[in-house]
C-alpha cells in the first residue's frame, strides 16, 4: 500500500511542472492571439484581409496599410502630443503619489486616517461621473480644447498614493529617526532618505500611468475638439471610415502603430516593475 501511495506522488510531482507549462502556454496563446492576427492582418492586402479559414502568415505580406495611415493622418503629430501628454502625466503622478504616500506613511496630522479614507474612496468613483464638473471648471480656466488640460488634471492618483504609502510603510523607521537625530526635516528626510529608497515604487507607478493614459481614449474625446491637440488613440477613431471599404489592414496597421510605444515602455519598465514588487515583498 505504501509502494503505490509513493509511486502516485512521484507520478504527482513529475507531471506538476508539466501542468503548469502547459496552462501557462495555454493562457499566453490566448493573450497573444489578438495580438498575433492583428500584427498579421495589418501586413496583408485588403482582399486577404477577410479569407477564411483566416492565415497567421500572409501569403504575400505588404506594409501598404503602413504608408496609408501615414497619408491619412499626421502620425507624427499625434504620437508628439500623447507622448507629450502621457509622460507629464507619469511624470506628475511619480511626484504627488510619492509625496502624498510618504506624508499618508510617515507624518501625524489632523484627519489622517478619514482623509487617506476620502482619498480612496475616489476610486470607487467613475471617470464618467466626474468629467463635466472637470470640464466646467477647466472651461472657466481657459484649458478646455488644450494639452494642458489633459495633463494638469490627471496628476492626482489614488491609485498611486496607496501604492507609495503601502511602500513607505514597509521601509523601517530607523532611517527616518535616525536622520531626524542629525538635524534633518521631514523634507530632508523625504528627499535624502526614502524618496532614493522607494525609486522602484514610484517606476511602478510611472509605468502604470503611462501604459494607462497612452490608451486613454474617453477624456480627450471630451476635452479636446481641435485636430492638432487631438492624441493618437483619438486620431485613430477617423481611420474607421476604411472598414467600410473593406481595408481593415489600414485600421489594424493605425492600432499596430499606436501599440509600440506601450510595448516600449513596458519592456524598459519590466525590470524596475520587478524590483519594486520584489523588494516591496522583501520589506514585508
Amino acid at each position: 500500500m505504501s509502494r503505490s501511495t509513493s509511486t502516485l506522488s512521484r507520478a504527482r510531482y513529475s507531471l506538476g511542472p508539466w501542468a503548469r507549462i502547459a496552462g501557462l502556454t495555454g493562457c499566453a496563446l490566448l493573450t497573444l492571439g489578438p495580438v498575433v492576427w492583428t500584427v498579421s492582418t495589418s501586413l496583408r492586402t485588403p482582399a486577404d484581409s477577410f479569407d477564411l479559414p483566416p492565415r497567421i502568415v500572409p501569403t504575400q505580406p505588404s506594409t501598404a496599410a503602413y504608408h496609408d495611415v501615414f497619408a491619412q493622418l499626421d502620425v507624427w503629430l499625434l504620437a508628439l502630443n500623447s507622448t507629450l501628454v502621457t509622460a507629464l502625466i507619469a511624470l506628475g503622478q511619480m511626484i504627488t503619489a510619492g509625496l502624498a504616500g510618504y506624508a499618508f506613511a510617515r507624518l501625524d496630522f489632523r484627519f489622517k486616517k478619514p482623509l487617506f479614507g476620502l482619498v480612496l474612496a475616489t476610486m470607487m468613483v467613475p471617470l464618467q461621473v466626474t468629467i463635466v464638473p472637470v470640464f466646467l471648471v477647466l472651461k472657466s480656466m481657459g484649458l478646455t480644447d488644450t494639452l494642458l488640460g489633459l495633463i494638469v488634471p490627471a496628476f492626482p492618483t489614488a491609485f498611486g498614493t496607496f501604492l507609495m504609502r503601502q511602500y513607505f510603510l514597509g521601509m523601517p523607521k530607523d532611517l527616518g529617526e535616525a536622520a531626524m537625530l542629525d538635524g534633518a526635516g521631514p523634507w530632508r528626510i523625504f528627499r535624502s532618505v526614502y524618496a532614493p529608497l522607494a525609486r522602484p515604487g514610484l517606476a511602478i507607478v510611472g509605468v502604470l500611468a503611462f501604459n494607462y493614459h497612452w490608451n486613454e481614449f474617453f477624456r480627450p474625446l471630451i476635452l479636446e475638439t481641435s485636430g492638432q491637440n487631438y492624441t493618437l488613440p483619438l486620431g485613430l477613431v477617423s481611420l474607421q471610415g476604411n472598414l467600410g471599404t473593406g481595408s481593415i489592414s489600414v485600421v489594424l496597421a493605425g492600432v499596430v502603430l499606436s501599440m509600440l510605444p506601450a510595448v516600449a515602455v513596458f519592456v524598459v519598465g519590466q525590470r524596475p516593475l520587478r524590483e519594486g514588487i520584489t523588494s516591496a515583498g522583501v520589506n514585508r
